[in-house]
């Protein structure tokens, strides 16, 4: 297949790559990973606190939550192709500066509709800057190390949601609501500097000639036999989100229905967070040593059978917890997995478009899983019953990779 031969040629080239460098590039776009997961989640942390300055109901925060997710989604789909045509770094520094100064201008919001702007151009930079991060760190490392150096990479993003939780409360404290988007703003300003000087151009400029000249790269995803592929990454990405998303948002809200306590709902978004760290760096470990989609493929079925205890495990909270790391460490794992094979699959000419469309596709399942969860409680549902509803789109997941598996072959 000319697409499998394009993207294992481009990954041959940095055979040959000082392993310094490679983790030099690892480390800066951890960095960045670890800021854009710390704004990311901002919102959902000082949410409660904006409804009670302002006086709102908290669902008068819907917008602003959607707004988000629809900035995320634009910048994946924008940046991507960009990138392809001008150069990851250029690109990656551009979207950092985005989210850094919007971020802090989010401080001077007063009201929803200013939220809901700042939060739509906040999202442009958070979303166009991830697939750029996965596709210069592939570009990078080496052939036997890419697929668990982007992995180690992304790792920054969860973490970086896990430390914001950790922190909002005394930043609100110390400086209101607007203390964790100075934060979020001030951190990525000052890696600038070290991005500009540290990171490198990407590699093998030549090849944005294969994209009809640094134009139709989006078109160059259905060619050359990628048109299967390509559908098949998108649906494990949508699906994948789409769960994720799901779990981040209504994971604790249905722990606190059946009576638990503040902390302990809080927790199980931390576990899914912190599952997933602990997922992606096994997984890591285990793709350089087996066959990747198979076993990212059988981590999304025994996903789906931890839902199913969740589901099931009526009032246990610790058996919940338990379910609930675990699902965080196929789910957000998988997804960190997810990243890094479509990084080794397209070809350099179209890998930021390939991840930022992909990301971009995803996002749509990450505006939709909440919108679920309010669904179902509304007509009905009750409880952990909820979460039932999240094991399809799982084994969607599982049924894709495998697809995958079957079409390219080993990916190790």
């Amino acid at each position: 297949m000319n697409a499998q031969k394009a993207g294992n040629d481009q990954a041959a080239t940095s055979v040959d790559l000082p392993l310094s460098l490679q983790w030099r590039v690892v480390i800066l776009c951890a960095l960045v990973a670890f800021c854009d997961g710390l704004d990311t989640q901002t919102i959902a942390f000082v949410a409660p606190v904006i409804s009670v300055q302002w006086g709102i109901e908290p669902k008068s925060l819907g917008p602003v939550f959607s707004a988000g997710l629809v900035g995320l989604a634009l910048g994946a789909l924008l940046f991507g192709p960009v990138a392809d045509r001008f150069g990851r770094k250029a690109v990656i520094l551009v979207c950092v500066a985005i989210f850094g100064v919007s971020s802090l201008c989010t401080t001077l919001s007063s009201n929803i509709t200013e939220l809901a702007i700042w939060r739509v151009v906040t999202g442009l930079g958070l979303g166009g800057v991830l697939p750029n991060l996965i596709s210069l760190t592939n570009e990078h490392a080496s052939l036997r190390l890419r697929n668990a150096l982007v992995m180690i990479m992304f790792c920054g993003f969860p973490l970086g949601a896990t430390v914001g939780g950790l922190i909002t409360a005394p930043l609100v404290a110390a400086a209101g609501w607007q203390g964790i988007f100075y934060l979020g703003g001030a951190l990525p300003l000052l890696l600038l500097p070290a991005l500009f000087l540290g990171l490198p151009n990407r590699r093998g400029q030549e090849a944005r000639n294969e994209a009809d000249g640094g134009s139709g790269q989006i078109a160059m995803l259905f060619r050359e036999g990628r048109m299967i592929p390509t559908l098949l990454i998108w649906l494990a990405f949508f699906s994948n989100l789409l769960v994720m998303y799901f779990l981040v948002s209504w994971l604790p809200s249905l722990l606190s229905l059946i009576g638990s306590s503040l902390s302990i709902a809080t927790l199980s978004t931390a576990l899914l967070n912190l599952g997933g760290i602990a997922g992606a760096l096994a997984l890591s470990w285990l793709i350089s040593r087996f066959d990747t989609l198979l076993l990212l493929g059988g981590a999304y079925v025994t996903g789906a059978l931890a839902l199913a205890v969740i589901s099931l495990g009526g009032e246990n909270v610790p058996l919940l917890m338990v379910a609930s790391a675990y699902a965080g460490s196929v789910i957000v794992g998988g997804q960190i997995a997810m990243n890094a094979v479509t990084a080794s699959y397209y070809p350099a000419a179209i890998k930021s478009t390939g991840v930022g469309w992909a990301l971009g596709i995803g996002r749509i399942g990450s505006i939709i899983g909440p919108l679920v969860g309010g669904m179902l409680l509304g007509m009905g549902w009750q409880g952990m019953s909820v979460v039932k509803a999240a094991i399809a789109p799982t084994l969607i997941a599982a049924i894709a990779v495998f697809g995958l598996r079957l079409i390219l072959g080993n990916r190790r």
